[in-house]
């Protein structure tokens, strides 16, 4: 009977680990600039760095269907030639793939008049329903120009920095970006009901509140400005976390930069719009809502290593760590690798 109770009490110690096991899921936010057509053989770029990174999932950028051409089909083909299975299903100007079988995908916000789009694809992990957003936010009326001396409408030189937050937010709500943040609120809530893992990915074209603060405001040319961007801060009011800020608190000595990256593909001219001014933004993030079954494990930049500041290519200083390869960069944006843990 002790010999039973012996075996009977193993087993139940197994069936508890088999319940608590926890699998990476690795989430990689990629601008892929214009498909890669900006940069020579950028399209074999995408393909070589989704291979060497191996992300379970990628929020994509500026889908655009060239020459009436489907992008995702035709980088889940080329991928496949290499030895790499991933799933997908057509889309514009957002784009999602994943490792996993992708059950659903659905537009949360159309496309309109380019004001943006947020894709969305429920994706089952094992036993966990993991719903992914790949987010294209309105590129118009980008108004952390302002503070640098610049418009975010016309993108010309301004007479003088505009730096009232008040002005700032005015100009920010301008775009459609907002409305688009409010909409995958409304229906991420009702994944959250249901207890699915909620992740969104995408390039914002908006910073965040957490990088223009006190301990911000003499530096990359915010000059003085405290801004609480409109998006994030929306976000984080509704429980969603910045896994990169997350990860990396401090945004002095992490900032984080995504755009715009330096690109030894392209003339630096082509990779800036504020030519005289320090215009590095983290614009790119991957979002994700907290829940018991996912636990974030790390953060990172995939990417160069230097940015474009005043039309000059310059190593970055901080202390972010970058997955940089020897490949072609296809973008003049970083991508950022967010890694979880799934029960």
């Amino acid at each position: 009977m002790n010999h039973f109770k012996t075996v009977l009490f193993s087993l139940l110690i197994m069936l508890g680990s088999c319940t608590n096991y926890e699998k990476e899921l690795s989430v990689l936010q990629f601008n892929i600039w214009q498909e890669g057509t900006m940069v020579e053989n950028g399209f074999d770029a995408i393909v070589d760095n989704i291979i060497h990174v191996n992300p379970d999932m990628v929020t994509f950028s500026e889908v655009r269907n060239y020459n009436d051409v489907d992008f995702i089909p035709r980088l889940i083909a080329a991928l496949n030639e290499k030895g790499a299975t991933y799933y997908g299903e057509i889309s514009v100007s957002t784009g999602i793939i994943s490792k996993y079988p992708i059950i659903e995908q659905t537009y949360v916000y159309p496309l309109k008049n380019d004001q943006g789009s947020i894709l969305k694809a429920t994706i089952e992990v094992g036993n966990r329903t993991v719903v992914l957003y790949s987010a294209h936010l309105d590129y118009r009326d980008y108004a952390c120009y302002l503070p640098r001396g610049y418009s975010g409408a016309t993108w010309k030189k301004l007479d003088e920095p505009i730096t009232k937050p008040d002005s700032i937010l005015k100009a920010n709500r301008l775009s459609q970006r907002l409305p688009a943040v409010e909409m995958f609120i409304a229906d991420a809530k009702k994944e959250i009901q249901k207890e699915h893992i909620v992740i969104i990915g995408g390039d914002f074209n908006e910073p965040s509140h957490l990088d223009w603060q006190e301990n911000t405001k003499d530096l990359w040319d915010h000059n003085g400005a405290i801004v609480e961007w409109d998006c994030s801060k929306l976000l984080y009011e509704n429980g969603f976390k910045d896994s990169y800020r997350e990860y990396y608190p401090d945004a002095v000595n992490f900032p984080g930069f995504t755009f715009p990256s330096d690109n030894a593909g392209a003339l630096a001219t082509k990779l800036t719009w504020a030519p005289d001014a320090d215009e590095r933004e983290r614009i790119d993030f991957v979002y994700f809502y907290p829940n018991p079954n996912i636990t974030l494990k790390n953060a990172t930049m995939v990417g160069p290593s230097s940015s474009i500041v005043r039309s000059q290519r310059v190593e970055e200083q901080s202390k972010d760590e970058f997955i940089t390869l020897d490949d072609i960069w296809p973008t003049d944006h970083k991508a950022v690798l967010s890694t979880f843990l799934i029960k």
